[in-house]
């Protein structure tokens, strides 16, 4: 399996929604953090990229990491981290208007209801689980359920993140005319 380099430009490296943008970003941090001390160095970035096929000079990741750890740190604590990931954004991508909007708490109450892991995503078992606990019949057999999910799974990763959540949301209901 040969090496992909890193392409700093990808639209996939940043994230359209924020708050899954912070739970996966939490995520690659702790994947990072091999030794569980809540910093990552640029060995642990660097081992972390080499296992996920992807190529990057060490220097080159260093000089880029390092004006980030604060003086006296070994590595990146979550909050530089995050700082890091934010300066790759507003320099590789820009910041979009609507991206910096924060969250509608409606959708996102609604979401949570149906996200009944907490883990940022709804499965077909828990869009099943809720539809039963709501007694409506569509939640009855496992392949509406899945049909469901795929209708407003716009990545095809097979379930449904907040941002499809939205916009589904958005497309279907109709503000009320006055």
């Amino acid at each position: 399996m040969g090496q992909q380099k890193i392409n700093m430009t990808s639209s996939s490296f940043r994230l359209r929604c924020r708050s899954l943008n912070s739970l996966r970003l939490r995520r690659i941090f702790d994947m990072f953090d091999k030794n569980g001390d809540s910093m990552i160095t640029v060995e642990e970035i660097s081992q972390a990229l080499t296992m996920l096929g992807l190529e990057a000079e060490f220097k080159e990741l260093e000089s880029m990491i390092k004006s980030y750890i604060k003086d006296g740190n070994e590595g990146l604590t979550y909050e530089d981290f995050v700082g890091l990931h934010e300066s790759l954004g507003n320099t590789y991508f820009g910041v979009e208007e609507d991206e910096m909007e924060t969250l509608d708490t409606d959708l996102w109450e609604a979401f949570k209801v149906f996200d009944e892991n907490g883990d940022g995503y709804i499965s077909a078992k828990e869009l099943q689980v809720v539809l039963g606990k709501l007694g409506l019949v569509e939640g009855n057999l496992i392949d509406n359920v899945q049909r469901m999910i795929v209708s407003v799974d716009t990545n095809r990763d097979g379930r449904v993140d907040f941002c499809e959540f939205k916009d589904m949301m958005r497309t279907t209901i109709v503000p009320a005319s006055s």
